[in-house]
This record gives C-alpha cells, structure tokens and sequence, in this order.
C-alpha cells in the first residue's frame, strides 16, 4: 500500500515537471530526454500532395491487389442532354486467372470536389485476360469531372 502511494507521488511530482516547463524547453536526464512544445508557431501538414492522387487522376486502384490486377485502357465521358455526365470505363484484367474487383464512380465539381453523387460499389468479374466496360450516370447536372475507383471484392 505504502509502493502504491510513493508510485502515484511521484507520478504526479514527473507529470507537475513536465507539464509546467515552457514550450520548446527540454528535460534530460541519464537515461532519456523529454523535449516539451516545439519552436517557431505551427508546422505545415506532412505528405499534403504526397498521397493526392484521387484529385488528380481520372483512374485510381484503391488498394495493392487492383493495382496489381486491373488497368484502364481508355476512358469516355459525354454530356447527356439533360445535363448529367455519362462516364465510360474500360478495364482490363492483367491475371491470368479469373478475379472479381469492385467498380465506383465519384463525380466531381468544375473545382474537383464531390457533388455528392458517387455511385455504389458495382461487382464486376473478369475471366483470364479479358476487358469489360463499366458504364456510370451522373444523378445532377453539377458533375464536371469524376474519379473511377477500383479495388478488391469484398
């Protein structure tokens, strides 16, 4: 009982010294080093255009296994009377082996983001070696550009 108490003083005595030192000061000692804050105001986010490529591409695999497995050889895209977007896509198994993949269309403003319509998860089941088109219908009239996204049946 009395290991318990001493382990929670001196708990509480580390985290008092930790907490009330001012940014950008460190605390060493034999053993470690505790850097608190950091200099200089605030950082810039880390890998912002590194990971950006659904923003700037027409055809993304989601995950390794459709990277590996699927390409795009070609893409369509008309404008509807009414308005809406009409996407076509065709895509081509690499294997040669029968493989089933998930097929979705995001649609996008004149700024690149999402009007809110993106179409569900289609099943799509390719043979060895073959190439299907996946056909996607914008529901509104704001779609401008679109993301075809690919990945792995689940």
């Amino acid at each position: 009982m009395k290991t318990q108490a001493s382990l929670v003083a001196f708990a509480a005595a580390s985290i008092m010294a930790v907490g009330c030192r001012p940014a950008a000061q460190s605390i060493s000692s034999a053993t470690q080093t505790v850097v608190t804050g950091h200099p200089g105001g605030p950082y810039p986010p880390k890998n912002a255009g590194k990971y950006a490529l659904e923003n700037q591409s027409k055809f993304i695999a989601a995950d390794y296994g459709a990277q590996r497995s699927i390409t795009c050889t070609g893409m369509q895209e008309r404008v509807l009377e009414d308005g809406r977007l009409e996407v076509a896509a065709n895509l081509r198994n690499r294997l040669n082996r029968r493989i089933q993949v998930q097929v979705q269309c995001v649609f996008k403003d004149a700024q690149g983001f999402g009007t809110g319509d993106e179409t569900p998860w289609q099943d799509v089941i390719f043979t060895e070696n073959t190439q299907e088109t996946v056909r996607f219908t914008s529901l509104n009239d704001k779609a401008r550009g679109y993301t075809v996204r690919v990945r792995e049946a689940r």
